[in-house]
């Protein structure tokens, strides 16, 4: 036994060692729909609009739902599932570049604010909104200096739409609008074809309010940013107001910067953590303390059990037997059916289906095949391989309910198929509800919900019927041991094996080995960050199996030695209690590192934080379950029961 550990041991690190290795060499193909493009000189460079984004709300809105500028008609580029699902909003855009043609002070339209748009512009500087932009898939970003001048500077995800401040000598608070831009397009050059590839999409913005002489016409130009004067807007010194009946001129410059970058690793920036080093310092001691912990736990267990195996088989004599004691007593008891079997079916084929599809999603992002660059690909992907896992979701529930006796097995499959995704999909919903509330471009459309239920009933239910009647034609699974007709007495337990008490415990050392790397996940998704290190990912996520089926594993044969043969749902709970771990430092994240105000929001967090909690439940409670029903399986079968 302790050999065939090792061995998995070290078959699992090697994998994961190959496949990063796979991920740093993999440089020599270009993706689906990630393909380079090549510009010419004067070639024209189309920038697209995104939503509005902002941590202190986290509810996106359309670019066009403030008073921008808009082209002649707005066209919709949204391309997959998972950006609907993300709230993007990817729309053409007024602002037209030439490649390597640098421009100045280019106006793009004026407007006159109304009471109305004056007071969304004011809520959206108000809530910090960002705008965003794209140009060649390239995210538009900010460029923020750190206070070593040689470091590389951080990038930040889009543009404020304004800034709060007051007037000299003044104590009022005033709106300002960011209505001038300076963009900085960097591209890398082929000397041989003079072609050139977009490695960069950067942007200073300011708020200068316009003048210029006489009647407004589409000739009119500028006193304050003219570039036949040579007159540039370099400052906000002159700011533009945000009130009633303002005139707001928008206007661009573009500069083009050569740059070393190559197209492959254009984004890198992008992908840089800001705190890096504390970033690997705490994988690594994580990763360490949890090995050895391992390491403890497995030795402890193989001596231990060994011993007693060998204890039980030298019993000779009936009056021997009759002394016994510890987890051999408990043999014609320990395959009792659990009460409501039905219900255990049901979580662990979910859980097995949630594993599956993360396990496949791990494996391409590791890959690349779902880098940042394909936006929405992610959770496209786990949409899709979650309803095809329907498959193994029915036939490992089947199975155990044919194990159980059971008979019914479309009843089973049935429940299978729809009381976790029936359970998410009722609370998303109501969320998606309170998004249209707020009007949102974050709230889901009719017609992806349509899809969404599509794909539920179309693809997901199916499958799981279909591997529901393939599990149950399968023989059932036999018992190592008879089982009593008449179940045995438990004795009284010590405190310290309370059912609550011991299931508490179980769950903090799964959640200790998930929750460096949990921090880092919350920050890419409510503080609008880039997350792509998934090799990491992956090793954490070996870790996390590796920890919940060792911690299930000692606390279930503690349990056993201790004449309590219920373990079938204390050791899908054990490990399942790091949801609740995890639930809580959602919380603590929230109030420690979040700005959120407004009471909505706090839902819409706690919501889709409960769904998360409720998916790590299912699957860390079955990576415990099928850990014990291995183990218990395995002990039993080792001994001689007279």
């Amino acid at each position: 036994m302790a050999r065939s550990c090792l061995s998995m041991a070290i078959c699992t690190w090697i994998s994961a060692a190959a496949l990063l290795l796979l991920v740093h060499h993999a440089h020599c193909f270009y993706l689906p729909g990630v393909a380079p493009e090549d510009f010419q000189k004067g070639d024209p460079l189309n920038v697209k609009v995104n939503k509005l984004t902002s941590t202190k709300t986290q509810l996106p809105y359309s670019y066009y739902s403030l008073s921008y500028c808009r082209p002649k008609s707005i066209v919709d580029s949204r391309e997959n599932l998972g950006e609907v699902l993300r709230g993007d909003r990817i729309e053409n855009s007024p602002y037209v570049f030439k490649m390597r043609e640098p421009q100045m002070c280019n106006i793009v339209c004026r407007r006159t604010l109304d009471a109305k748009t004056a007071k969304e512009f004011k809520e959206k500087i108000d809530d910090e909104y960002r705008v965003n932009m794209i140009l060649d898939n390239l995210p538009l970003v900010v460029p923020i200096r750190r206070v070593d001048q040689e470091a590389l500077p951080i990038y930040q995800l889009g543009f404020h739409a304004g800034l709060k401040g007051q007037y000299s000598g003044s104590k009022d608070e005033k709106f300002f609008i960011h209505n001038h831009l300076i963009f900085t397009v960097k591209y890398h050059k082929d000397v041989q074809t003079d072609s050139a590839r977009i490695v960069g999409f950067e942007v200073k913005p300011f708020s200068v309010k316009h003048e210029y002489e006489g009647q407004w016409n589409e000739n009119t130009r500028l006193t304050t940013c003219d570039p036949h004067a040579k007159r540039t807007v370099s400052s906000s010194n002159s700011p533009q107001e945000v009130e009633d009946k303002q005139e707001v001129i928008f206007t661009y410059d573009v500069e083009f910067e050569e740059s070393d970058v190559k197209w492959a690793s254009r984004w890198d920036t992008y992908l840089l953590m800001n705190d890096d080093q504390i970033h690997w310092f705490s994988i690594v001691n994580s990763l360490m303390i949890v090995l050895f912990l391992s390491g403890m736990v497995a030795m402890i267990m193989l001596r231990t059990l060994y011993r007693d195996i060998s204890k039980y088989n030298e019993l000779e004599t009936q009056e021997e037997a009759q002394e016994e004691t510890g987890w051999k007593l408990v043999h014609a008891d320990v395959f009792r059916p659990p009460s409501n079997p039905d219900l255990l079916c049901v979580y662990v084929g979910t859980g097995v289906q949630f594993f599956g599809m993360l396990l496949v999603t791990m494996m391409f992002a590791v890959l690349g095949f779902l880098s940042p660059s394909n936006r929405g690909s992610l959770m496209t992907a786990m949409l899709l391989l979650f309803a095809f896992m329907g498959l193994f979701a029915g036939y490992s529930s089947a199975r155990l309910y044919k194990m159980f006796k059971g008979t019914e097995w479309k009843k089973i499959s049935l429940r299978t198929a729809f009381l976790f995704p029936g359970t998410v999909f009722a609370l998303f919903f109501v969320l998606n509800a309170l998004i249209w509330g707020q009007k949102s471009s974050g709230a889901v459309p009719f017609g992806t919900m349509f899809v969404l239920v599509l794909l539920w009933f179309g693809i997901s239910v199916p499958l799981v019927l279909v591997g529901g009647y393939v599990g149950f034609k399968k023989p059932a699974i036999e018992d190592p041991v008879k089982t009593n007709k008449i179940p045995r007495q438990i004795p009284e337990q010590a405190w310290y094996m309370n059912p609550i008490f011991s299931i508490l415990i179980g769950g903090i050392l799964p959640f200790g080995a998930v929750f460096i790397e949990l921090f880092f996940i919350l920050t890419s998704i409510w503080l609008n960050q880039f997350y792509y290190i998934f090799g990491f990912l992956f090793i954490v996520f070996v870790i996390l199996l590796v920890t919940c089926a060792e911690i299930t594993i000692v606390l279930c044969y503690f349990q056993l030695c201790s004449e309590d043969y219920l373990w079938w749902w204390r050791s899908y709970l054990t490990s399942g209690s790091s949801a609740l771990y995890l639930f809580l430092y959602a919380t603590f994240y929230f109030f420690t590192k979040l700005e959120i105000t407004k009471p909505v929001s706090g839902v819409l967090y706690f919501g889709y934080m409960l769904i998360a909690s409720y998916a790590f439940f299912v699957l860390t409670g079955t990576i415990g379950f099928y850990a014990c029903f291995w183990f218990t399986r395995l002990i039993y079968s080792s001994v001689k029961i007279d």
